[in-house]
């Protein structure tokens, strides 16, 4: 069926969009976990309760939102604590000290990406498909499963499990605040789960960015997620070089977010991505160090209503490899 909506919250202007309804008599469609994704490039597939009876498919596929609430979690949900640090702490220490009930662990260095010279794709490249469809699976998630995931860091390293799961039509959502957010008890036992069937699906190639896409900031908005004083050539121990991409915009992920580590208000995020020349009709490019925190921003973006944006996957890292390329400090 195809009919005229508005299109989100901001800009509005009318889309045409073809809705797959699915007929789900468990599915409560006032819940706020979900929400109605009607602009496009976005997934159009909702799932909705049916009559009395109703089988199969008139056609409606469920779209979480990029981030929810504590509040919004439901029984079925699967939790994913995707804690990691740069200065040498282990996630899993962490996870094992305490995480929400039910979770479990996913490794960003393990199972969020390849294990390549650095100098071909950067410290964190995406993993194949097929690699990351066996991760997913060994965890118990499966192809049908909603996925919240959460960290200790405002959503900045699980964001880029969230980000691989959207972009390969799952659905899948940051928990607001993290683990800092939910005042309930914790669990010190990894859950036992099945494994599961997830398939296989190639990264999205309308959803990345060459190095040289990157390059070309008069067609692009590019955005670098890292703190300021990298943005600026500070040294660190991570990259051979320092700096940043000739003609990006620095647009710190952190500042995403409020002192307690959620979310600003859409408005507000809409104001400060605005700073950097983005209001939603713009081809944007978002880069970090090693293409994690970058996925913050793409979804600080869709969160915003700005759109969806692409991930330049080996970012910093593999742009500072090169000696060929320039940069700026």
């Amino acid at each position: 069926m195809n009919e005229t909506f508005e299109h989100g919250p901001w800009p509005p202007r009318p889309v045409e969009v073809r809705l797959e309804i699915v007929y789900d008599d468990e599915l409560d469609v006032d819940d706020p976990a979900f929400r109605y994704a009607l602009r496009d490039r976005t997934p159009t597939s909702i799932r909705r309760p049916g009559p009395a009876g109703a089988a199969g498919r008139c056609s409606l596929a469920r779209v979480i939102a990029p981030v929810i609430d504590v509040a919004d979690l439901r029984p079925g949900f699967v939790l994913a604590d995707v804690r990691s640090y740069l200065d040498g702490r282990r996630g899993r220490d962490a996870y094992d000290a305490g995480h929400l009930p039910g979770a479990v662990f996913v490794s960003l260095d393990e199972q969020l990406a390849d294990h390549l010279d650095p100098n071909l794709g950067g410290r964190h490249p995406l993993p194949s498909p097929a690699a990351f469809a066996a991760a997913m699976a060994s965890l118990g998630i499966g192809d049908d499963d909603v996925v919240v995931a959460y960290d200790d860091a405002g959503g900045t390293m699980a964001a880029r499990l969230v980000w691989m799961l959207r972009v390969t039509g799952h659905e899948a959502a940051l928990l607001d605040g993290g683990i800092q957010a939910w005042d309930g008890a914790l669990e010190t036992d990894a859950p036992s789960r099945a494994p599961a069937t997830f398939t296989a699906r190639q990264w999205p190639a309308e959803r990345l960015a060459s190095i040289d896409e990157a390059a070309d900031t008069g067609a692009n908005v590019v955005i670098d997620a890292r703190q300021r004083e990298r943005f600026e050539g500070g040294a660190d121990d991570l990259d051979p070089r320092f700096g940043h991409i000739p003609g990006a915009h620095s647009v710190p992920c952190r500042e995403n977010l409020t002192a307690d580590g959620r979310f600003l208000p859409a408005e507000e995020l809409r104001a400060k991505f605005g700073e950097a020349g983005i209001t939603g009709n713009e081809p944007v490019i978002s880069y970090c160090g090693s293409g994690v925190t970058a996925c913050h921003n793409l979804l600080a973006l869709e969160h915003a209503g700005l759109g969806l944006g692409r991930l330049f996957p080996g970012s910093w890292s593999l742009w500072s490899r090169d000696p060929d390329r320039p940069l700026e400090t």
